[in-house]
Formats: C-alpha cells, structure tokens, sequence
C-alpha cells in the first residue's frame, strides 16, 4: 500500500500545470516537449520543402490519371503548355490523351518533393471539374489545398436538387460572393460537385455549408451571419479562449408541417348492429367442401390455382395480341344515283314504280311512251345536268337458268318498252345478262 501511495505522489508531483492531481502518463515516451507550450509556433504551417533534403530523388515513379468530360477538351487542349510549364519546375510529367479523355501525371527523376505528385493529382481533378488553368495551377503552392464536394448522390429529385443549388448560388452570385470572402476560398459550382480552393480551415467551413445548404438543415444565410460574426469575434483578444456560442443566433424552422385533416366520410348512422359475417367453416359447409377429405381438398385446391393462373396467363395473352390487331380503315363509300341500295331495293322500287303505272294507265288511259325519255333528251339532260331524277331499271335475261325472284315482276312489266328505251350498258355476271335501261 505504501509503494503504490508513494507512486500517486510521485505522479502528481509530475502533472503539469493546468492538469488533474489524478493525471497519469499514457506512455513513457509521453513527455512534454519544450515547444508544446510556445505560443509563436502555428501548427498549421507547412515549411517550404528543400530540395537539398531529398538530393537522390525518388526510386519508384509514382503516377495518377482522370478523366474530364467532353466539352473541357477543347479548352484543355488550349491551356495545357501552361499546365505542362507549371508541373516541370517540380519536375512532373504531365500526358493529355484526346482519344481516351484523360489526364496523367507522373514522377520522373527530377522530382525531389516526394508531396508534389499528390498536388499535381489535385491539379488534375480540378482541370477536370471546370476550374480555369491559372487557378488549378495555385494549388501547387504548400499554402493552398483543395476539396472537391460531390453534391449529385445527396438529393434524388432533380427539381429540388437544382431549387437547392440555385439557393447556393444566390441571385447574380451574390451568396456565393459572400462565401468566398469570409472563409477566403474558392469556390466553383459545377454540375454535381463543388470545387474549393483554400486554407484547411476554410475549406472546411466551406464544406458544412454546401452539405447544409444541399441536405435543407440551414440557409447559406444563416451560415454568412454566422460567419461575420465569428470574423469580429475573432479580433477581440479577449475572446479567444472563452466560447462564442452565446453570441451565435439560434436558427430554428419555423414552418411546422401541418397534419392534413381526415377526409373521411361518415356512415349513416344505424342502431341496429351489422350482420355476422360467415366464418371460414360456414363458406366450407355452404360449398361442401367441409366434409371431403383431405386429399380431395388438396387437389380441389391445386385445381383453382391452375384456373386462376390460366384464367391470368389468357388475359396476358389477349394483352400482347392486342396490339397486333390493325385499326379499322375508314373505307370511302362510291355515291351512285340511287344513293347505294343494292339491287333489292332497285328492285322494289321498280315493283311500287310499275304498279303506280299500272294503275295510272288504267285510270287515265295514259299512254307508256310519254314516260319514257327520249334520246334527245337524255342526252341533254346530261348536259344541263337537269334536277330531274333519273333511275336505272336492270331487266335480266336467263342464260339456260332461271329468272331471279326480286326482279321478274319488274322485268316483265317493262319487256314492252326494251326497243324504246336508251341502252347503255351490257354486262354478263353469274351467268345472268343485265341490261340496263334510263328512264326520266
């Protein structure tokens, strides 16, 4: 117990300033350095690389390709001299390949900096996303770094994710132009990604609020007040080891979701309760199939299921032929004189049209001759194209068969007018001559 006791005080004896009594070194190798506590050293720096400290060079080439899109070619076939002069100062190559749409960059015996490839693989990437070569270029330097945020797999609805870029972007530029100063970066908005040229520190201010402007968690807005007033914080020595969040604004949504009120209607209200819905045994003593054995059910069962699945695969089937069917055609009917009645209608006219003759002739002792046109005026009534209606009379004559039904009363109450009458046309169809005939 007193070894252990004596251990704690020696411990404590050793904990530094500003430090727990009950603060126990991690690890033997665990000591405070004589630069740890000197306020004149800013751990962010990166020192300015000598090429004296690497004066062999590097043994194995180290290389990094990307792709970039179509329309960049042209402008990268353009600026790639400056790009290549940029890159052998540190001695890296640099390839640009048209036919597969890629950059490459690689180490050569040249190279001392064993970092610089990583920065020309950043330069590429940022070639690749839009950004001008005489910007990419200042990636070079050890001050500045780079990140590219890919905002497209954020959001899946095209609309909102253009609504939420846009909102980035501000009208002319102006949210974007504030961002920029602030966090001093630069920013690029492309497509699906944002491109950030920086210190670490911007950078990532840069990136929460990109993520929170395209995720809708806070307006960029909120993040420029935010960021002003953190700026004029920070001039106040005063202020530099105590917390800023009670001089933060407190954003919170307002626009609470409303619940959408129920749409349903009501019943009509009844006293009496509903009727006891049959259960599973009543249907199967209903149908029969309570008392048939299991196998039998069995295979009832089997049985619909193929019915159903037949019943499913025809209406499929109708379905597909469906659209094989050809759409009705809209035939043109050919007007005739007597408005396209077939040759029964002909006929029965000619049956009503010969008996009026009949009886006309039998009242007023009318001759027939006076009803029938002559040449002269047939022939003139075509001419003129007269009003008066003109009607064909077929009179078949039999070639060893018999005469037609509908047309042998009218045939024989017009046999003693066929020298008279003009004939037109003579036509020979199933064994039957039809002659035709004009009368007014």
């Amino acid at each position: 117990m007193a070894g252990a006791s004596d251990v704690e005080a020696s411990a404590a004896a050793e904990a530094p300033e500003g430090k727990n009594k009950n603060w126990k070194r991690k690890g033997k190798h665990d000591k405070e350095k004589p630069w740890d506590q000197d306020p004149t050293i800013d751990r962010w720096t990166v020192d300015k690389f000598d090429p004296s400290w690497n004066e062999g060079g590097l043994l194995e080439v180290s290389s990094f390709s990307t792709l970039f899109p179509e329309y960049r070619e042209k402008y990268l076939q353009d600026a790639w001299p400056i790009v290549k002069g940029a890159l052998k100062e540190f001695g890296v190559s640099c390839e640009l390949n048209l036919v597969e749409g890629s950059m490459t960059v690689s180490t050569t015996r040249k190279t001392r900096d064993p970092y610089i490839i990583l920065k020309a693989r950043d330069l590429i990437k940022l070639l690749s996303r839009s950004v001008p070569a005489p910007q990419a270029i200042k990636v070079l330097n050890d001050e500045m770094n780079c990140d590219i945020i890919k905002i497209g797999s954020i959001i899946r609805n095209k609309e909102r994710f253009v609504k939420r870029r846009e909102r980035l972007l501000g009208p002319n530029l102006s949210t974007l132009k504030a961002i920029e100063i602030l966090t001093g970066c630069y920013i690029l908005v492309q497509g699906n990604t944002v491109a950030a040229m920086g210190t670490f520190k911007g950078l990532k201010q840069v990136r929460k609020v990109v993520e929170d402007c395209i995720k809708n968690i806070k307006h960029p807005v909120y993040h420029i007040k935010e960021l002003l007033i953190k700026r004029e914080l920070a001039k106040n020595p005063a202020l530099a080891t105590e917390s800023w969040n009670r001089f933060l604004p407190n954003f919170k949504k307002k626009n609470v979701k409303q619940k959408k009120p129920n749409t349903k209607e009501k019943k009509q209200y009844t006293p009496f309760p509903p009727p006891q819905q049959p259960s599973k045994i009543d249907l199967e003593l209903e149908s029969g199939e309570y008392f048939m054995s299991d196998k039998k059910k069995s295979a009832k069962k089997w049985q619909d299921k193929l019915d159903k699945q037949s019943e499913k695969s025809e209406e499929k089937k109708r379905k597909r032929e469906a659209a094989f069917v050809p759409p009705k055609e809209n035939t043109q009917s050919t007007k005739t004189t007597d408005d396209n009645n077939g040759i029964a209608d002909i006929a029965k006219s000619l049956k009503k049209k010969a008996k009026k003759l009949r009886n006309s002739e039998a009242q007023e002792n009318v001759k027939i001759e006076s009803y029938v046109a002559s040449n002269e005026e047939s022939h003139s009534k075509k001419k003129h194209k007269s009003s008066s209606i003109t009607s064909i009379i077929l009179v078949y004559q039999g070639l060893g068969t018999s005469w037609p039904d509908p047309t042998q009363r009218a045939c024989e109450s017009y046999e003693v007018i066929r020298g008279q009458c003009d004939r037109i046309q003579k036509v020979e169809a199933d064994g039957w001559r039809r002659d035709c005939y004009v009368l007014s």
